[in-house]
C-alpha cells in the first residue's frame, strides 16, 4: 500500500532523489545567507552541482548555463566572505546604478531568448532567459552583501515557479516558493543590520 502512494507521487510529481538532494541543499543554502554565514557557499556548490544535471534534462539551457555560473560564483562568494575574518559588510547600491542593471538585464534577455528559441529546442526561452539574467546579477550583489539582491530574487524566485512547474518538476517549483518567503526575511533581515549600521 506504503509502495503503491509512494509510486504514485513519484510519478504524478517527478520526486526523484537528485532533485530532493538538490532542493534541500538549496534551501540550506537560502537560509545561511539570510544568517551570513559562509557556509551557504558549500551547500550551494552541491545544490547546483545536481540542478546542473537537473535543468538539462528538462532542457532549460539557459537554466543550465545558470547553473554553472552559480558553481563558479559560490566559489568565489566563499572567498569574498572570508576575506578579512568576513568583515564584508551589507550595503546598498543607487537608484541608478539598479536602473542600469534592470535595463541591460532586460536586453540581454531578449537577446538571449531570441538566440534559444531560434537555435534550439529550449522550452520557454524568454521566461527561461529572464530567470537566468537576472539571476546572474542577483547571484553578484549576494556576493558583494547588497541589500537589492533579496528584491530582485522575490521577483526571480515567483517567475520560477511558474517556470519550473511547467515542466513538470514540482518540488523544485515549490522549493521556489519557500525561496520567495526566505527572500522576503532574508531582505528584512540585512535590512535591519544596515540599518544599524548607518
Amino acid at each position: 500500500m506504503i509502495d503503491a502512494i509512494l509510486s504514485i507521487l513519484q510519478n504524478e510529481f517527478h520526486w526523484s532523489i537528485l532533485e530532493t538532494l538538490a532542493v534541500i541543499f538549496s534551501v540550506i543554502y537560502v537560509i545561511l545567507a539570510t544568517k551570513e554565514n559562509i557556509w551557504c557557499w558549500a551547500a550551494a556548490l552541491i545544490s547546483v552541482g545536481l540542478y546542473m544535471y537537473i535543468c538539462y534534462q528538462a532542457k532549460l539551457y539557459a537554466e543550465t548555463g545558470l547553473q554553472v555560473f552559480y558553481f563558479i560564483m559560490a566559489i568565489y562568494g566563499y572567498f569574498s566572505w572570508s576575506k578579512n575574518d568576513g568583515a564584508l559588510m551589507i550595503s546598498e547600491w543607487s537608484t541608478n546604478k539598479h536602473f542600469i542593471i534592470i535595463l541591460s538585464a532586460t536586453l540581454i534577455t531578449f537577446l538571449l531568448g531570441f538566440i534559444f528559441s531560434i537555435y534550439t529546442d529550449a522550452k520557454m526561452p524568454i521566461v527561461d532567459s529572464f530567470t537566468t539574467v537576472f539571476s546572474v546579477f542577483a547571484t553578484f550583489m549576494v556576493v558583494k552583501k547588497i541589500l537589492s539582491n533579496w528584491l530582485y530574487f522575490i521577483v526571480i524566485d515567483v517567475i520560477s515557479i511558474h517556470l519550473y512547474c511547467s515542466r513538470d518538476l514540482h518540488l523544485t517549483s515549490f522549493l521556489f516558493l519557500i525561496y520567495t518567503l526566505i527572500a522576503v526575511f532574508g531582505f528584512l533581515k540585512w535590512n535591519r543590520i544596515l540599518q544599524k549600521h548607518e
